[in-house]
């Protein structure tokens, strides 16, 4: 079917933009940052917050698209548009696609806004440019919601959709509160309604007790021509036609990679590696296969195998910045500090904005006692980022580390101000108040670390520690014992004697 719609006028008061021609020249990103910030909207209450997509004007009534779970409840919403005008959304006008993650409401204003442009998201290849915009909720550290728009690639276009509807994989970095934004082509064309955000950094877990930071770049919408083909059967008429569905006889690469990350998601690794193999067996060239199966394999502690696809990855194409500082970590791991951070300059000479190599690098130096460094690469992590809290939490180790105790307490507090559910600032700041003689906080950071994050062994040894020199010998060898079980499943020998070695001089 040709794609090659008619711009015609609007009838009977109903404006909608149709599919450019498929000889649409690629703007720039400045361009579509334009088209963006005047096509989304946030949606707003006081609980909680998301964005929407101006997609059709019929007279003084607009409509908006967003993710379902952004208006699920009902409440009082309202719509807060590019001009920073509030519109109250009519709950009565929200319509809830059926089996995906999809739904629309309408605002009134006589104001004329800018209306998406349709793409067709049946074009949309892996490697091919997407831009994401939203509006990231507020948090402890940002009282306001702020505009966001980002830049990325497509990782994945599925044939066989997870569930809600989710067949979009992209690399852009999203935030909480973007849900329900645009998915946009080069060409400033609506594909897809962002839904999911990537959640896949690693903080302490089993591999490791250091901190060290990825980004799995699964993040997932919904396709635009998904939509088309729904809102008729929702009895919602946008005036555009979708594309004919052609769907392959047999699963393609997309499909084995957007169900790898959904086991990855579930901390399925083993799962998300057959997957993510097969995928690579139907396309050899699938760059981000490599580099999220190795990532998988780092999560299972196979740190060479992992170095095996980052390598493969980088063949594939020498500049992918993302897979330099995912080998970073993996050689941080195996314990060769200077190669990892190689692999980080390397990610920051491709990408000079690169936060997570210049946060690893930072970790690496501190790692290497090279804390002066290490705070000039956090500040730098800062400066693109200024609520980023895991470079304060990084920057406070680097302050310990240089003797100055009460600005790595005041780092830590910035970090748990940003986001409280961060493990190592509190296990970190049990460390400099046990050092400063309070105890008893010590004790308390221990214990909601461990509430965060039941397996971080060194919580358990640390607070056994300051048990003991609070008199609770008991408390002390079971705190102790159960560090020394957990560095043992975690595979670190090396603690576990020496946890064993503490357990036996408190016995004496």
């Amino acid at each position: 079917m040709q794609l090659d719609y008619l711009l015609t006028p609007a009838i009977i008061g109903v404006t909608i933009t149709f599919v450019q021609p498929q000889s649409a020249m690629a703007l720039s990103s400045t361009e579509v940052g334009k088209i963006a910030k005047g096509i989304t909207v946030l949606i707003d209450n006081k609980n909680s917050s998301g964005t929407g997509i101006i997609i059709q004007k019929e007279g003084n009534i607009y409509t908006v698209i967003t993710a379902k779970h952004v208006i699920e409840t009902k409440a009082k919403y309202e719509i807060v548009t590019p001009d920073n005008q509030r519109h109250q959304l009519n709950y009565d006008t929200v319509k809830k696609l059926p089996e995906v993650d999809l739904a629309i409401a309408q605002f009134t204003s006589p104001q004329s806004y800018t209306v998406a442009k349709i793409g067709n998201s049946n074009t949309i290849t892996e490697g091919t440019t997407a831009y994401v915009a939203g509006f990231p909720q507020a948090t402890a550290a940002i009282s306001n919601t702020i505009y966001n728009f980002t830049d990325g690639r497509i990782t994945a276009n599925a044939s066989q959709p997870l569930r809600d509807g989710y067949a979009l994989v992209y690399n852009n970095v999203t935030l909480p509160g973007m849900s329900g934004g645009p998915v946009l082509n080069d060409k400033g064309e609506l594909i897809g309604i962002h839904g999911r955000g990537d959640e896949a950094d690693i903080e302490t877990s089993k591999i490791n007790s250091t901190v060290a930071y990825v980004k799995s770049g699964f993040n997932l919408g919904i396709p635009i021509n998904t939509f088309l083909r729904l809102s008729t059967q929702a009895g919602i008429d946008l005036g555009v036609t979708p594309p004919s569905i052609s769907t392959p006889k047999t699963p393609k690469a997309d499909d084995f990679y957007i169900q790898a990350g959904d086991n990855y998601d579930k901390g399925d690794f083993k799962g998300a590696i057959a997957n993510y193999t097969t995928a690579i067996k139907l396309n050899p060239k699938y760059l981000d296969a490599y580099n999220n199966r190795g990532l998988a394999r780092y999560n299972l502690g196979d740190f060479q195998g992992a170095i095996d696809d980052f390598n493969q990855a980088l063949k594939i194409n020498s500049k992918d910045a993302d897979a330099y500082n995912n080998r970073g970590l993996a050689r941080s791991a195996l314990g060769d500090k200077k190669s990892a951070i190689a692999d980080y300059n390397r990610a920051i000479e491709i990408n000079p904005n690169y936060l997570l190599a210049y946060n690893n690098r930072g970790i690496a130096r501190n790692s290497l006692d090279d804390s002066k460094n290490a705070i000039a690469d956090f500040n730098q992590a800062l400066k693109i980022n200024p609520n980023y809290a895991e470079a304060y939490g990084g920057r406070g180790i680097s302050y310990y580390q240089l003797g100055d105790k009460q600005k790595a307490i005041a780092d830590f507090n910035q970090a748990l101000k940003i986001n409280p559910n961060l493990t190592p600032p509190y296990a970190a700041r049990a460390i400099a108040r046990f050092e400063l003689g309070d105890k008893k906080g010590a004790i308390a950071d221990f214990t909601t670390a461990l509430r965060l994050n039941a397996d971080f062994a060194p919580a358990y040894s640390g607070r056994g520690i300051v048990r003991y020199q609070l008199g609770d010998k008991q408390g002390a060898i079971a705190d102790l014992q159960k560090a020394a079980n957990l560095f043992l499943e975690q595979g670190n020998t090396e603690q576990y004697q020496k946890m064993l070695e503490l357990i036996k001089q408190l016995q004496q």
